[in-house]
């Protein structure tokens, strides 16, 4: 009973963290189940998986119904990201637990980066442009008070990464959003709240057609995804709450400080070495 509260509050803990920086909990939950929970990495991926599907499915009604999600351009990526999925749930059941750990340390360290060298830029405010092709987009702003519309660029880009999105989230359980709402903010001109609100969208697909290839093998334990993927829905719900109250910059030095120690360890559980 105790290790299923365990797994439910880890989950919490993650999807917290998660939404209120934009990372999704999968790049916290793995780690955590796996160095101090005692479950094998691929069960910890799988479980991971799970609870993205069930996040994302319950998120993202809110931002369809809303119309910031730009469904065009999310199914269009989305061929190419569920490719990739395929590729990187395949590939996973064939690596040993030791180089799935130091892929995962290597992917915690960039996004530890990532959010380091966000804060350093601050935001760029980004002009409206017409809305033109079959893929852009518009939205109405509440914060803004008005309508919100864009193009979008680089689509064989974003294809390209898209499909490198999938296989990450095949290999490690985290979803494919740290790769996907940045490029298509930087690259493709997606304003932010357009693109976590697309890539919310998509890594519900992506997440489904990389955990049927664990449950296929055996990977997905219900007593560890259950409860992980109630937790991790409940703190992304308490973290969109609080993602008003709370100042971004603090919060990505904490969270880029958490994964570097997670890091840290992921890459010493990768050479044999655990310090719990």
């Amino acid at each position: 009973m105790l290790i299923l509260l365990a797994y439910v509050v880890a989950g919490a803990a993650a999807g917290t963290l998660g939404a209120l920086v934009g990372l999704g909990g999968g790049i916290i939950i793995v780690p955590v189940l796996s160095l101090f929970l005692g479950v094998p990495i691929h069960q910890a991926v799988a479980a991971s998986l799970v609870a993205v599907v069930a996040t994302s499915s319950v998120a993202a009604i809110g931002y369809v119904r809303d119309e910031i999600t730009n469904l065009r351009l999310g199914m269009t990526l989305e061929t190419a990201t569920t490719a990739g999925a395929i590729g990187g749930g395949l590939l996973a059941s064939h690596l040993q637990r030791e180089v799935l750990s130091a892929v995962f340390a290597a992917f915690l360290v960039l996004n530890a980066l990532y959010l380091i060298l966000k804060q350093s830029r601050g935001e760029r405010a980004r002009a409206d442009a017409p809305e033109t092709g079959a893929l852009g987009g518009r939205y109405h702003d509440a914060v803004l008070g008005r309508e919100v519309s864009y193009r979008v660029h680089n689509v064989p880009l974003g294809m390209a990464v898209s499909a490198l999105a999938g296989a990450i989230s095949g290999l490690l359980g985290i979803g494919g959003g740290p790769i996907k709402v940045p490029m298509m903010t930087s690259a493709m001109g997606v304003p932010m709240k357009a693109a976590a609100a697309t890539s919310n969208f998509m890594i519900g697909v992506t997440a489904c057609a990389s955990a049927a290839l664990y449950y296929n093998r055996g990977l997905v334990s219900p007593a560890v995804a259950v409860p992980v993927a109630l937790g991790v829905a409940a703190g992304a719900y308490a973290g969109s709450r609080l993602a008003r109250r709370v100042h971004g910059a603090h919060l990505s030095r904490i969270l880029a400080a958490v994964l570097s120690i997670l890091a840290v360890q992921m890459s010493l559980a990768a050479a044999g070495i655990r310090l719990r």
